[in-house]
């Protein structure tokens, strides 16, 4: 199908799509990535994006950017992730293999690496270089995953045929996304904001992202964030960092409404130039915006920032959907949106309505978790045995098993040092990996949650509402405000409407491969979401008497 002229505008486009359907027109059901239909699939992931944002503003929303998908498309309000690790790796991972991490192996944003003795990231990759950077540092790549990816299945199905690409202002958000036989994975330089990738996909930047990042960074800089009111909520001038440093421009930019401006341009550019949505194949292109969880750690959910930080996004996919309009046409076009997680409240605030809620100090508890270790088995000998990421111990196990402690042991007594020091419950590497978790569904969760990567760990089971850091806000407990995001789809075989059936994050990939002929990712356990289809069309001669 030709894409669409300048001149017609999404309305219009709708009326297109409502006569194609109203007559039978067999696009639908002749879809299939052999054939080249959709000819673009994008997937776009709001990080620390809660499921009840969509509802909150919706009223406040324009006509083209969330509205295409909550009005035109099939909405799914109750969906949830059905595991406790509610992290960004982890969920990117989720959403793009259709399984959880006990079957994708994504845990964690990082984990303890025994060999290396030390913290390592989900992405990382010593056998990679990074590219564009005037330093050859350690690049990234998805050689962690344990489950191949809906972009994958994509590239097989067409012989390589179909391209795809990740995009985001985080590493890990851009290249599990992207699989491991993405054509690229682009992530940001965090100190000055330069797009960059890794050796594992190319040797070099092409030239308009060199062009990118020669002038457009820059722009960003030194200016004003304002509400609708034309209030001053934040500015982008230089700034220093906690440290005494130059504040990042992830910080600076990343953390305020400019960074999904920045994303989606430089996903605009990369349509373009790479020409995506306009070859021989279904193409695929994920999208992780970054900014919503960058600042909204700092001001939490219910802030005014987080709230026009949604309206402006609105108004940025509403420009980038039009943008797609001309570049590729809707009609050839599939648009799924979720979040990799949600998160909790301030503390503070929820405290103010009577609930339990709590800013722990993370540091102060590992200190503790630590003293009671070395003094149950190693006397006299402090040290680092335990790494903290509330609510996530993972433990030096090479330490242990010098002084002759076995793993379950260990495991057990870091979990009752977490429980005096505040967790209400807790479950173990070695417990887990053996399915010793009751039939419940926080069980199933923690169950859902084991990886057989990193070291020893404990997870533990925190209380509502109370996150690790001293001040702001965290994801990364069991409970709905984490668990619960959105789940919505665009695109002519879906039949428009709420469903507020419970539905996981693990269907998105499932549905979109059923939906192009391909196999799901190997470790799919997501089921395709038929309630949401539209029938399917008979063309002109079906049906006739002979």
């Amino acid at each position: 199908m030709r894409s669409f002229p300048r001149s017609i505008g999404l309305r219009s486009l709708f009326a297109l799509v409502a006569i194609a359907v109203f007559f039978g027109l067999p696009v639908p059901s002749l879809s299939s990535a052999y054939n080249g239909h959709p000819k673009l699939v994008v997937v776009i992931v709001i990080d620390q994006f809660r499921g009840d944002y969509l509802e909150r503003y919706h009223d406040q929303f324009g006509d083209a950017g969330f509205r295409l998908l909550l009005d035109h498309g099939a909405y799914f309000p109750n969906c949830n992730y059905n595991y406790a690790n509610t992290r960004t790796a982890p969920g990117h991972s989720t959403l793009f293999t259709g399984a959880y991490s006990n079957g994708h192996g994504i845990a964690a944003n990082e984990w303890w690496d025994p060999k290396k003795k030390k913290m390592v990231t989900s992405v990382e990759d010593d056998d990679t270089k990074s590219v564009g950077l005037p330093d050859s540092k350690a690049g990234a790549s998805p050689h962690n995953l344990m489950a191949d990816t809906l972009g994958d299945e994509l590239k097989l199905a067409t012989q390589g045929r179909a391209r795809v690409f990740g995009v985001s202002l985080k590493d890990r958000s851009a290249i599990l996304p992207a699989g491991f036989a993405g054509d690229a994975a682009y992530w940001i330089d965090p100190k000055s904001g330069v797009w960059i990738t890794s050796t594992y996909y190319r040797n070099d930047l092409p030239r308009w992202v060199q062009d990118f990042n020669s002038s457009r960074p820059a722009k960003y800089w030194d200016r004003e964030w304002k509400n609708s009111r034309g209030e001053l909520l934040a500015s982008t001038a230089h700034r220093k960092a906690k440290d005494g440093s130059e504040a990042s421009f992830y910080e600076v930019i990343g953390g305020s409404t400019f960074g999904n401006e920045y994303e989606l341009e430089f996903a605009k550019e990369l349509v373009v130039y790479e020409n995506v949505g306009r070859g021989p194949a279904t193409d695929l292109l994920a999208i992780s915006l970054s900014p919503n969880d960058i600042l909204g750690h700092r001001v939490g959910p219910d802030s005014p920032e987080m709230a026009q930080m949604a309206l402006d996004l609105d108004h940025e996919l509403a420009d980038f959907f039009n943008f797609l309009g001309h570049q590729v046409g809707l009609a050839d076009v599939w648009i799924a949106l979720s979040a990799d997680h949600g998160v909790s409240s301030l503390p503070d605030a929820v405290k103010k309505l009577h609930i339990p809620a709590e800013n722990v100090g993370a540091s102060k508890i590992e200190e503790q978790i630590n003293a009671a270790i070395t003094a149950k088995f190693f006397p006299g000998h402090p040290a680092p045995y335990v790494k903290l990421d509330y609510p996530l111990a993972w433990l030096d196990q090479d330490a242990f098993i010098a002084a002759h402690v076995h793993e379950r042991d260990a495991e057990v007594a870091v979990g009752e040092a977490m429980k005096q020091r505040g967790l209400r419950d807790y479950y173990t590497k070695s417990q887990l990996a053996a399915g010793e978790a009751p039939n419940t569904p926080l069980g199933r969760k923690y169950l859902n949650s084991y990886s057989p990567h990193g070291s020893w760990f404990v997870m533990g089971v925190p209380d509502i509402y109370t996150v690790g850091p001293g001040g702001g806000t965290d994801h990364t407990s069991p409970y709905n405000y984490d668990t619960h995001v959105p789940l919505a789809f665009y695109g002519l075989p879906f039949q428009a409407g709420t469903y507020r059936t419970n539905v996981e994050t693990i269907d998105l990939a499932p549905t979109l491969a059923s939906l192009l002929g391909i196999n799901a990712p190997t470790h799919a356990v997501g089921r395709v979401l038929t309630e949401a289809l539209a029938p399917p069309h008979r063309g002109a001669t079906e049906g006739k008497q002979p």
